[in-house]
């Protein structure tokens, strides 16, 4: 998603009109115009502060599916619904005996 639409949908969603926004975010609105429609790409900041202003937090977040090992989903798939359901019970059964050592 562009900062440009993340700025829209995050003012929209609040409520809010460009003129609210640039009040509150003290940025100007026709910045606030700009940088909607994809004709201005914000700083880090400035991006920042409309978020905030919006309600929003901008955060780093790892993507899904980073790092997992999907070999293990391709594996899974092959088993039948039994064999699924095998699995996940013994699984459970291996689950319950730690919990039971651990008291």
């Amino acid at each position: 998603m562009s900062a440009g639409r993340f700025v829209r949908t995050a003012r929209l969603r609040s409520g809010l009109t460009q003129r609210q926004l640039a009040r509150k975010a003290r940025v100007p609105q026709p910045m606030i115009s700009l940088i909607e429609s994809g004709k201005q790409d914000p700083r880090y900041r400035t991006l920042a502060r409309l978020l905030r202003a919006s309600g929003v937090e901008l955060d780093l977040v790892p993507l899904a599916g980073a790092g997992v090992d999907r070999s293990q989903f391709v594996q899974t798939l092959k088993l039948t619904p039994t064999q699924r359901v095998r699995r996940a019970l013994r699984a459970a059964d291996f689950v319950r005996n730690v919990r039971r050592r651990r008291r």
